[in-house]
């Protein structure tokens, strides 16, 4: 079974939905037991980096989703997810994120004729030895909403870069943790290429 967890962000059902589509036994959950006893784990959410941490401290998933990292279980932060697992962001200044991953999130840099936040299709420069990525396409395009952007700190565990403004990392991986900035739910047959890689880890 595959635990989604549940902190009342937005996007949580488009995530479901594309693993059932998939065949896969999902399910939305914000119980411990549930998510500590799942195959694999996943993260997902759009929405403001200092309420995502807040519902998270609400509903005590801060020290679940550690124990799962910790537990070795395959997870999968998408968009917010991302961001969350790093440990700060420019979005709400002061607030801790879960600081699993070294890096942080900026605002994307204004510039001239470009849009923010990007909404839309964008291709990605992929690491194809990352398991995420495995049968993909040369430079796939994927579906990204977003205003802020990772920074990693380290090198080693960017999988996938794009540029919009500025270098963005979009999609990283250490050990058994995987995020990515942009959401494989919308993303149409590569998406769910990467969601059927993430659940046959």
């Amino acid at each position: 079974m595959i635990a989604i967890i549940d902190y009342d962000a937005g996007n949580i059902k488009s995530v479901e939905k594309a693993l059932l589509y998939l065949g896969e036994a999902a399910k939305i959950t914000r119980d411990r037991e549930e998510i500590l006893k799942a195959d694999k784990v996943i993260l997902p959410g759009v929405g403001n980096f200092g309420d995502a941490m807040a519902n998270l401290h609400k509903y005590n998933l801060v020290s679940v989703i550690h124990e799962v990292v910790e537990k070795e279980t395959p997870f999968l932060g998408i968009c917010v997810g991302l961001q969350l697992l790093f440990e700060r962001s420019d979005e709400s200044d002061g607030v801790p994120g879960l600081g699993i991953l070294p890096g942080e999130i900026l605002r994307i840099p204004e510039k001239a004729g470009l849009k923010i936040p990007q909404i839309g299709w964008n291709n990605i420069q992929i690491d194809k030895t990352c398991p995420l990525f495995k049968d993909l396409p040369e430079n796939p395009y994927v579906y990204f909403v977003h205003s802020y952007y990772l920074k990693a700190k380290e090198d080693s565990i960017v999988k996938a870069t794009t540029e919009y403004g500025t270098l963005i990392h979009a999609a990283v991986q250490k050990e058994n943790v995987f995020a990515c900035q942009f959401h494989p739910e919308k993303s149409s047959e590569v998406g769910l290429k990467i969601l059927k890689n993430f659940v046959e880890l």
